[in-house]
């Protein structure tokens, strides 16, 4: 295996996967943080590597979170921006209400695709 981090997503799921290859007689050795399991020094070191991944994968999660809430904070709002403000998404509505233009035509006209129209008019349908 190239890294230990990429056997298993957790320390539970490490220590699975090794029991599982230990019960089938294959032993585990990591090239990258030469670890062999086939030694008891070599399990041990596994165990402390694995907790130490778990550890460093909390710790960005927890510092994720912490940056999303700030950023929320601050006003922030993350994903992709709006393609139609909320003045075009009710001149698209008014138009498609009126029957006057197809939708690829009102799309056309803000310069987005019939699909960007289509959600848009949904979006406020669904409020």
């Amino acid at each position: 295996m190239w890294r230990l981090d990429r056997l298993g997503r957790s320390v539970p799921h490490l220590i699975d996967q090794l029991e599982d290859l230990q019960a089938r007689g294959v032993g585990f050795v990591s090239l990258q943080e030469t670890i062999d399991t086939t030694t008891p020094g070599g399990r041990l070191v596994f165990h402390v590597f694995s907790a130490l991944a778990q550890f460093e994968r909390d710790l960005a999660i927890e510092r994720t979170t912490a940056g999303l809430a700030a950023a929320r904070a601050r006003g922030r709002v993350g994903g992709r921006p709006k393609k139609l403000t909320a003045q075009q998404t009710a001149t698209a509505r008014s138009l498609y209400e009126s029957k006057t233009m197809t939708v690829a035509e009102i799309g056309r006209v803000l310069g987005v695709s019939r699909s960007t129209i289509y959600r848009g008019l949904e979006a406020k349908w669904k409020k």
